[in-house]
């Protein structure tokens, strides 16, 4: 790797970068490129939709808040119209002649309705302000709870769906944003209004003083549209750059890297990475600021001759006596209104076209969730069974050319514990999750005796089995939820399971037994190990007490005497429970009722330990190269 020195220092180039050019664009820059290359009145066309599917959102969340929020902008509006209006009487008054204080007199019935209109104004605002606080919560909440809702409810295969689990993100990063989107329309109207207003006033002045409203304004629109289409071109043309800093800063401050980052002293390589990549963001944001500083200028520029030529145009209405001084007076506040609201309605229609195209993410989302919510099935899982019966089972995963289950065909009787055994990728987890109700098969059938599962309600079903994964949650609650899962069964059934699953001595030593909590985000958070988290997790099967028990690598986290202590606790605590256990470590399969040898998807042998160590096929091979293991050290 080429490195030049700068300053006393190793630096890499750009070419000697790792390449990351393959990661795909990040969720929150999906809509970058659409930005940077919309012009503002393709934006303007698609306002009233945006505006609309809003409002829908906020009419659903509470519509007592959206008519208070809608009206009360509205009516500011007509107060700011209201009060420009008043002024030209102010105006009026004070400018004629005769004494000043028979001039102040004369104003005083406009300026008290410029102060009514003022004060009523600024209720007005505090009162849509509060109306809109209350909304934006409520549309949160909404919108969060139907993702969330869905997320849950889907099938479990969605999550192997690339192309699903891509839209999930994209729908949680930046696609929950209807508050935002709400927010942003409101203001988006508000500023519509107060243009609107000042559009008015200056047409009720004289018809001549509406056009210079434009040449007042248009300088700086130009410039605001300019200067927000060079920021989504800087921001499209660094997200290579925005993606290789965020991976870098998570190799230097996560927890995960922490520890190779010193045993292989990867500090200063890593830093010096980050160096060259945060120095070509800071050029390419520092050229940014200079061009839109320049474009400021040129609008500011502009719109400096635009308001002389406003002005020399006004001082020529004067002249002529096409308009009173008041009335010129009254223009010129106006126009300045109208500026204001320009500023404002410009910001908020660019934010909420991007924030339109993002939600438009989560409701594509939502609407793909939907349709993969299976069937209402009212039909309840039987309690208990005398067999389990596995018909001729195929299944392949989404987006994979290969099937994980071929035709797969077996049983387990009450009582059995029945092993799946086989060298990674054969298929036992799947095979397992079909059992579990998790996944339901492209073919063939699973019968509870004579009860095929997928007529059955999947929720029932799960409640009847328990599961024992390897890659069991560590779930960021205490000791105790993490044991009983939501269901309640009583303190005494909670002991039990943890003595069964050996974890009793684990929660002993907590600080706060049963109620600590296993998280140290949290005050007073406590950690497991590896294996002691295996043993909660053993616990939560236990605690479960379904007939049907599914143990998947529960020893993988276990040294030699923990392992051999949990299966002979399973053996012994199973009271009539059906274990079907999954493992690589065959030695803990010799005394299963039955063994399933599974290879690429396919049943390859059956039979008991001894059965299959006579046949010497695959599972005699697979013992004895682990038997081999053993001897030899």
């Amino acid at each position: 790797m080429t490195v030049t020195q700068q300053g006393g220092h190793d630096h890499l180039s750009e070419d000697d970068l790792p390449d990351l050019e393959e990661i795909e664009s990040p969720q929150w820059a999906r809509h970058y490129g659409t930005m940077a290359g919309l012009s503002f009145l393709t934006v303007a066309r698609r306002l009233p939709g945006l505006i609309r599917q809003a409002l829908r959102i906020a009419w659903e969340a509470s519509p007592r808040d959206t008519v208070a929020t809608v009206a009360l902008n509205v009516l500011g509006g007509v107060l700011t119209a209201f009060g420009l209006l008043a002024t030209t009487g102010v105006l009026t008054a004070l400018l004629q002649e005769g004494p000043t204080p028979d001039r102040v007199r004369a104003a005083l019935p406009s300026l008290l309705l410029v102060g009514l209109a003022a004060t009523v104004r600024t209720a007005v605002q505090a009162g849509a302000g509060w109306a809109e606080s209350r909304l934006s919560p409520q549309v949160s909440r909404i919108t969060e709870r139907r993702l969330y809702t869905l997320t849950s409810r889907v099938e479990l295969i969605c999550y192997d769906d690339p192309e699903f689990h891509d839209a999930l993100q994209r729908a949680r990063m930046r696609g929950m944003v209807a508050d935002s989107i709400v927010s942003t329309a409101i203001d988006t109207v508000s500023a519509v209004v107060g243009l609107a207003a000042a559009a008015g006033v200056l047409g009720v002045l004289h018809p001549v003083l509406l056009p210079l409203l434009l040449l007042a304004v248009l300088p700086d629109a130009w410039a605001a549209v300019r200067s927000a289409r060079m920021r989504y071109t800087t921001n499209l043309q660094l997200i290579s750059a925005h993606r290789r800093k965020w991976i870098i800063e998570e190799l230097l401050a996560d927890k995960d890297t922490a520890a190779e980052v010193r045993t292989f002293t990867m500090r200063g390589f890593l830093l010096r990475m980050f160096d060259t990549v945060a120095t070509g963001e800071q050029r390419a944001m520092l050229a940014l600021a200079r061009r839109q500083t320049f474009t400021r200028i040129l609008g500011e520029a502009l719109g400096g001759v635009g308001q002389g030529v406003v002005y020399l145009t006004l001082g020529v209405l004067l002249v002529i006596g096409a308009v009173p001084l008041a009335v010129a007076g009254t223009a010129v506040l106006a126009i300045r209104t109208g500026q204001g609201s320009l500023a404002n309605l410009l910001f908020s229609t660019n934010r909420l076209y991007e924030e339109g195209l993002y939600f438009t993410d989560f409701l594509d989302f939502t609407a793909r969730a939907e349709a993969r919510i299976p069937p209402l099935r009212e039909r309840e899982a039987p309690e208990r069974f005398e067999r389990i019966t596995v018909e001729d089972v195929t299944f392949t995963y989404p987006a994979t050319p290969a099937p994980a289950l071929r035709g797969v065909s077996a049983r387990v009787e009450r009582g059995e514990v029945v092993a799946l055994v086989g060298e990674n990728g054969s298929g036992k987890t799947t095979l397992a999750k079909i059992l579990a109700g998790l996944y339901e098969p492209d073919g063939g059938r699973v019968l509870w005796d004579d009860v095929d599962v997928t007529e059955v309600d999947p929720d029932s079903l799960r409640r009847r089995i328990a599961v024992i994964a390897q890659d069991h949650t560590r779930w960021p609650l205490t000791a105790r939820h993490n044991i009983t899962m939501g269901m309640e069964r009583g303190e005494g059934e909670v002991v039990r399971a943890a003595e069964v699953a050996g974890a009793d001595q684990v929660i002993a030593e907590l600080p706060l037994g049963y109620r600590t909590l296993l998280d140290r985000r949290f005050k007073n958070g406590h950690e497991l190990s590896g294996g002691q988290w295996q043993r909660v997790a053993v616990a939560r099967g236990f605690y479960r007490d379904a007939p049907l028990l599914i143990c998947d690598e529960p020893t993988a986290a276990l040294d030699a005497r923990a392992e051999h202590a949990l299966f002979d606790r399973i053996r012994r605590h199973a009271d009539g429970r059906t274990v079907l256990l999954i493992t690589h470590r065959l030695a803990s399969v010799r005394y299963a009722d039955r063994i399933y040898v599974l290879d690429h998807g396919h049943v390859r042998e059956h039979g008991t330990h001894d059965e299959l160590i006579a046949l010497g096929g695959l599972y005699a091979e697979l013992y004895n190269l682990q038997a081999e293991a053993y001897r030899a050290s």
